[in-house]
């Protein structure tokens, strides 16, 4: 049975590759092994060592300390701290979502995220 840490960090894995963009075989040549590897440690099946959690680190483009978030505090009290859903990370629409928001140049990004503020509001 996997480790609950594993498999956190393996969900971290997931979500931040899903949010870039990148396939499980794109992770896995920057990080120089097998992408059945990459769904191993997705989902929690291997453990990931830390050199090579500094690799996906490097590639996914954030620190080692990402991948730790929130571990030990249960799911829906993250995100009734975070005001979201408790199951937001793990919608893939969701994730999608964001990573258009992120590819829309920066000037119409920040209206667009004015208006949406404007209509939560409402």
């Amino acid at each position: 049975m996997a480790h609950p840490v594993d498999v956190h960090v393996g969900k971290r894995i997931r979500h931040r590759r899903w949010l870039v963009g990148m396939t499980q075989q794109g992770l896995a040549e920057r990080v120089g092994i097998k992408f059945q590897q990459i769904q191993k440690y997705e989902t929690g099946a291997n453990r990931v060592s830390a050199s090579r959690l500094w690799d996906i680190a490097d590639a996914l483009g954030v620190e080692i300390s990402f991948f730790f978030e929130g571990l030990g505090q249960p799911a829906g009290e993250r995100a009734a701290e975070e005001g979201v859903p408790a199951d937001l990370l793990g919608d893939k629409e969701a994730l999608d979502l964001v990573r258009s928001y992120y590819a829309i140049p920066e000037n119409q990004r920040r209206r667009l995220f004015e208006l949406a503020r404007v209509l939560s509001d409402a």
